[in-house]
């Protein structure tokens, strides 16, 4: 339903602009001349210019933050990973201090944790 709504508007301006503007003018692009272009033509042509160049930018814009957030999922990644062997590393620490302390001498379990 949004879409209907939008897509009228849009054509209500589009003619809106349409009806004002039939005046003929020459289109330059570079070496290449157009004579007898409707400004509205040109008016809209510019207008849809500007929309793409700017979809593209914000695309590019993604695309760079994208790769900078994988970048840093793997920095959380490894960090997780080397948190967890350091607890693993402290909890084996742990059990040696207790056994040290009690002068048990039963092995330690080194797949603890």
């Amino acid at each position: 339903m949004l879409n209907i709504i939008i897509i009228l508007v849009l054509g209500s301006v589009v003619a809106y602009i349409s009806k004002f503007n039939l005046e003929s003018t020459s289109v330059n692009l570079g070496g290449y001349v157009i004579n007898d272009v409707p400004l509205f033509y040109v008016i809209i042509a510019s207008v849809l210019t500007g929309l793409i160049l700017s979809y593209l930018f914000l695309l590019l814009q993604q695309v760079s933050n994208s790769l900078t957030l994988r970048g840093k999922r793997k920095e959380i990644k490894t960090g997780r990973a080397e948190n967890l062997d350091l607890t693993k590393r402290i909890h084996q620490l742990e059990i040696e201090n207790e056994r040290l302390k009690n002068g048990s001498t039963e092995p330690s379990d080194r797949n603890a944790l």
